[in-house]
């Protein structure tokens, strides 16, 4: 959620990432810097990456990155990997926040030239690798979901299905018997339509509850 100071809390209803993974280059001086650069949701599928992209250049000095996620891009990391302090990991992150961008991981790999670039010469080149791998993606916009469990009889199946027809959903799990249950995913934008509809539905005595 995004604060704006005096009016309490505003919803983020999207946010923007990257549609697949992508990759970019930059050298300097012998060194050599391969970056790869991914859509990701979480730090599972963040530790994940990072440790097969250790495997497969296991021979590189660095791994450097930064990742950033959620729609309200609080949640964010850079890690230096050896280099000096703030060398590496920001500018990578740098990257993801001039692109405006959530949900992702950059990931620069240093081979070594034998020839030492100075912070600056480090900052510059670690900068234009994520940069360079960014510009060969393609931007994305995404809506941020809502997820939505309905319970309700069985008799009350047509009101339901009416209820979300008018939304942009995601089914989930359902199970249909006497007592139903039905999970659905709808964009964050849409919630108050739904509420409306919902509190409709139920004013008028439809045993359908929603948590």
């Amino acid at each position: 959620m995004t604060q704006i100071s005096g009016l309490g809390y505003m919803p983020v209803f999207s946010y923007h990432t990257l549609q697949a993974p992508t990759q970019g280059s930059y050298k300097e001086k012998g060194s050599k810097f391969l970056a790869f650069a991914y859509p990701v949701t979480s730090a599972a599928e963040i530790k994940e990456t990072l440790d097969s992209l250790r495997k497969e250049y296991f021979d590189a000095r660095h791994h450097c990155y930064a990742w950033m996620l959620g729609p309200d891009q609080k949640h964010f990391r850079a890690a230096d990997d050896g280099e000096p302090n703030h060398s590496a990991g920001d500018p990578i992150l740098g990257q993801i926040r001039a692109k405006g961008l959530t949900d992702v991981l950059i990931v620069v790999v240093r081979y070594f030239g034998g020839i030492k670039l100075g912070v600056g010469g480090l900052i510059t080149a670690y900068k234009a690798a994520a940069a360079d791998a960014l510009q060969h993606g393609t931007i994305i916009q995404k809506d941020v979901m809502e997820t939505v469990t309905l319970r309700y009889d069985y008799s009350a199946t047509p009101e339901v299905m009416r209820l979300i027809k008018d939304l942009t959903v995601q089914m989930g799990e359902q199970e249909f018997a006497e007592q139903c249950r039905m999970t659905i995913h709808f964009p964050l934008k849409q919630k108050e339509k739904f509420e409306e509809a919902l509190a409709l539905l139920q004013a008028l005595g439809t045993a359908v509850s929603a948590v």
